[in-house]
């Protein structure tokens, strides 16, 4: 990618309306543009990134057995009201169509996908049986705030499985509690599995994994000794108080949600009179789990916990591009031939090939955050610099050294 041909580039001057750090960075260096409150285009950088995260949660929700599909973000008004959701949930959007038909607009899909699940559980041979999906959701929230952490339109994995019991629903929850950890480690973020009540999907406690951040919405308490780890809202205990586990004393802290799982036991089966018959031919209603991953939200927890003052640091996971090759007045013939390589050897790079200052280039490279800068300058001759966002120390390699670092840096 050349600058010289990118749409939405950096701006001198972050936008005025931003709230958080999440929200001024990706504005200001080019991620997202805000439509209205909750609401973001993202831009060709933006997209990158929320497929890089995409396919780091779909890696790992593949290696637990289940299968992708993609469902409706518009829903009849009779699945919600099968199940109390049409009246009870107050964030969920409702359309009327020219034909005086009303229609929700998905906020989470298990009005959908129990019927579809349907289809397929007659037996008990069919279970368990996980299906999910990574897509857009909807809801209309009074007060949209912090970026893209808290939209009316969000970018989300959820899962949902079905079991013969409880146990099998157990068994399921720590594997693929598991493979959320594996997930958030790639991403470079420290995830804790924090208790909380079910809200309004269920009245047993759930598990939510959250992230440390001053722009978060939820208060904590965690023990640094252990893994407990509780929402403030349904907790009995407070700061400083030893932790239930350990004996430590507990901390407090702000944080974002990024994932959590919740145990739907037979609500939704038995809203929809989804049954299976057992080996003795009995039959029973299947317990569900419902498993969600805010995949926009997380691209904006990262921000929040990547940055310096001069702009975002992308973990290499996830980062838009490996690298960032800058060329000073004078050595645009041999930048050209460099990114020419580079793109044979399926290296994919940003050349900043614009006619503007070198301050201007070093500041855009800063702002955009990614993980290495490549100089080509005359005083460096036939050599390059190499340098990373988070280490000011500059070493020169060639040409040859430069193409299978960048290889292994992939």
């Amino acid at each position: 990618m050349q600058m010289s041909k990118l749409a939405f580039i950096p701006s001198k001057t972050p936008p005025a309306n931003a709230d958080t750090i999440n929200h001024r960075l990706l504005v200001q260096a080019g991620f997202v543009r805000q439509l209205m409150a909750g609401v973001y285009t993202y831009t060709p950088l933006g997209l990158r990134v929320l497929r890089k995260i995409e396919n780091i949660v779909r890696q790992e929700i593949n290696l637990l057995g289940a299968q992708e599909i993609l469902m409706p973000a518009l829903h009849p008004k009779a699945n919600w009201l099968a199940t109390g959701g049409w009246n009870d949930i107050d964030v969920l959007f409702k359309l009327k169509s020219q034909t005086n038909r009303e229609y929700a607009l998905g906020q989470s899909h298990e009005e959908i996908v129990t019927p579809l699940a349907k289809e397929l559980i007659k037996s008990y041979k069919d279970l368990p049986l996980s299906l999910y999906q990574i897509q857009w959701k909807y809801r209309d929230e009074l007060r949209s705030k912090s970026g893209i952490l808290r939209g009316k339109e969000f970018y989300m994995k959820d899962m949902y499985s079905f079991h013969a019991d409880q146990a099998d629903f157990e068994k399921f929850y720590q594997i693929t509690k598991n493979a959320y950890l594996k997930i958030f480690k790639k991403l470079n973020l420290d995830a804790k599995v924090t208790e909380a009540s079910g809200g309004n999907f269920s009245d047993k406690i759930s598990y939510e994994f959250m992230v440390l951040t001053d722009a978060g919405e939820d208060d904590i308490l965690y023990c640094d000794a252990c893994s407990y780890c509780i929402n403030t809202e349904i907790s009995k205990v407070k700061a400083g108080s030893p932790c239930p586990k350990c004996g430590v004393a507990l901390k407090q802290a702000k944080a974002s949600e990024v994932a959590n799982v919740f145990d739907l036991g037979q609500k939704f089966s038995k809203a929809f009179n989804l049954q299976f018959v057992d080996q003795n031919n009995q039959q029973h209603y299947p317990i569900m789990g419902c498993y969600g991953i805010g995949i926009s939200r997380i691209m904006g927890v990262i921000v929040e916990k990547n940055h310096d003052q001069n702009g975002i640091i992308w973990p290499k996971t996830i980062s838009p591009f490996p690298a960032y090759l800058i060329s000073l007045e004078g050595e645009e013939e041999r930048a050209q031939k460099i990114y020419d390589t580079l793109l044979k050897n399926n290296i994919e790079v940003i050349w900043d090939d614009r006619q503007c200052s070198a301050g201007r280039k070093f500041a855009d490279y800063d702002l955009i955050g990614l993980p290495i800068r490549l100089l080509v300058s005359k005083r460096n001759q036939d050599q390059i610099e190499w340098q990373t966002r988070t280490n000011k120390k500059a070493e020169l390699i060639g040409s040859k050294e430069l193409i299978n670092r960048l290889k292994l840096e992939k």
